[in-house]
């Protein structure tokens, strides 16, 4: 089946500054950045951002350089973001936690020149390390405590003193504050929406890290698509907790571009504590909650204990995972906010499609595709025949958001493309309403004796058990079918079950083929940087354990 949009779009792409000098300009006087009680607000931010961007243009960054960011959620992120934009540079998003060798091999492939980081331990002497090994030629430090609060400021250089890095004095080495220091006017950057903004890494369907190109273009109108499925958010009166990672296409998009558009005021944190943002949404009353149903999980098992208040929240968006039925109706019911569920990729800037907020939700739905979105559904034995309503095939998408493709990679390009629709590699199907359900990834899927069985349907089952905080199914070794499900979970505070009674409860909800043939509980289950459960580690440890 083909999902046509329902209505036309009506906006047009624009370079990524022109969407951050709109804000600017419109909510100058609105608080922009609250980050651990240190606030900008869009005009302090405008005058950081170009700022920063002289101070880069003196360092050689012109249209088309490849600039890195390796940072945490700081303001750092946000001001060194746009500044790259300005310039008509390219951003490429590094995930911090690589390790070294991982953030020498995307150096090399994407050309990165310049590194901009944090003088913290964990950051800075694995890119530091690289400046003489890689193509990289410059790193731009940023100062922890600095941006902090003084107070603040002054108990991280007192107590936290270990956790930072003494970065190198040579001429390789540039500290922020004097980025920020350069004095005269920027040289204008002609830039075209068609111009390719950023650098997204992804394992896509092959696992093997690649850049998705992703223009001005792509992202803007992402923004916009988003804007107009959520027409009921007021400009310049909403607060957004940001805790997912800037440097992921969803936090990116769906976070930071979004907020700004609209004039939100984001409230920025480093990292995931369930304590410290229960206390921070308590306490700062953000309306917008964009998460990973990890987080939604998380705080739903904390909440209830009176001693949090989620109440000024309204709208929240879940992400990056499925979301199981019962983590929504739990949160829903604790926090009296509607909980929606969408769905993207990185190669899709990455937002497809969302449930709507002022209809019925269609339970295991996806939502309906964006505005400007196509989407159709290929059979997986010949991806060129479109199928029927309802049923099952590959997902494949046209859109204003997609990709240009991936950076000096035509050949994995071509394969990723057919009939010039992009390939997600999610098995989903079309109801007659227009709603898009997803059922699983195609690496996801285990074959049991010749049946296809879905992580997704054995994860909801568990989900209803009271028991059950997180759930996790992969497929394992089976001599007799090929392959048999495993599932892992954790449990939520206080509750205790066993492995037996959990087999048990699922004979009501799973046919015999779809059963576990183990289930182990954990006390955690491995993450993703964004906080979604990763099968594909799990998957590892059992290749290891069966070794």
């Amino acid at each position: 089946m083909s999902a046509k949009p329902d209505e036309p779009h009506s906006f047009a792409p624009m370079a990524l500054p022109r969407l951050f000098e709109a804000a600017v300009a419109c909510f100058a006087d609105r608080p922009a950045i609250d980050f651990l009680g240190r606030k900008f607000t869009y005009a302090e931010l405008g005058r950081q951002v170009d700022r920063a961007a002289l101070g880069l243009q003196k360092l050689g960054v012109r249209r088309g350089t490849r600039v890195g960011l390796c940072l945490p959620n700081t303001p750092y992120s946000v001001v060194a973001y746009f500044a790259i934009l300005k310039l008509g540079g390219i951003v490429v998003n590094f995930n911090p936690l690589y390790v070294e060798r991982e953030i020498a091999q995307q150096i090399e492939d994407s050309g990165t020149t310049v590194m901009v980081t944090l003088d913290v331990k964990k950051i800075y002497p694995k890119i530091a390390s690289l400046l003489d090994s890689t193509c990289l030629e410059r790193v731009v430090v940023c100062s922890m405590r600095a941006a902090l609060p003084f107070a603040k400021g002054t108990l991280f250089r007192l107590f936290k003193s270990a956790e930072l890095a003494k970065s190198r004095k040579d001429s390789r080495h540039v500290r922020f504050g004097a980025l920020l220091a350069a004095r005269g006017a920027i040289e204008p950057a002609e830039i075209d929406p068609a111009d390719v903004a950023v650098l997204q890494y992804t394992g896509g369907t092959t696992g093997i890290p690649k850049g998705a190109m992703l223009t001005h273009a792509n992202l803007s109108m992402n923004v916009a698509q988003i804007g107009r499925h959520v027409p009921i958010l007021t400009p310049g009166c909403e607060r957004a907790l940001l805790v997912l990672p800037l440097f992921h296409v969803f936090g990116m998009t769906a976070g930071m571009n979004f907020c700004i558009s609209i004039g939100a005021e984001i409230v920025l944190l480093p990292s995931f504590d369930v304590h410290q943002a229960l206390t921070v949404i308590t306490k700062k009353r953000p309306t917008l909650l964009p998460g990973v149903p990890s987080l939604f999980a998380a705080l739903t098992a904390r909440v209830g204990d009176g001693k949090y208040d989620l109440s000024s929240v309204n709208y929240c968006i879940s992400g990056g995972a499925p979301l199981p039925l019962e983590v929504r109706a739990r949160f829903e019911a604790l926090c009296g906010c509607k909980l929606v569920e969408g769905y993207g990729l990185t190669e899709a800037s990455p937002v497809v499609s969302a449930n709507p907020l002022d209809a019925a939700y269609k339970n295991t739905s996806v939502g309906f595709p964006l505005p400007g979105t196509v989407v159709e559904i290929r059979s997986l034995d010949d991806p060129h025949r479109v199928l029927p309503v309802g049923e099952k095939g590959e997902i494949c998408l046209r859109g204003p958001q997609i990709m240009a493709g991936y950076w000096n990679n035509p050949k994995e390009t071509e394969a990723v493309f057919v009939d010039g629709a992009l390939r997600t590699g999610d098995i989903g199907y079309m109801d007659e309403t227009g709603f898009l359900y997803l059922v699983d990834r195609i690496k996801d899927l285990i074959l049991c004796g010749g049946f296809n069985v879905y992580p997704r349907v054995i994860e909801e089952a568990l989900h209803r058990h009271p028991a059950v905080a997180e759930a996790a199914a992969i497929g394992i070794p089976d001599a007799y079918r090929g392959q048999a499900p495993k599932a892992f979970v954790t449990l939520r505070p206080g509750v205790q079950t066993t492995p037996g009674a959990l087999l048990h409860f699922l004979r009501d909800y799973l046919s015999r083929i779809e059963m576990p043939k183990v289930i182990e509980i954990r006390a955690s289950l491995p993450k993703t940087t964004i906080g979604k459960v990763s099968r594909k580690e799990l998957i590892a440890e059992e290749s290891k354990s069966t070794d």
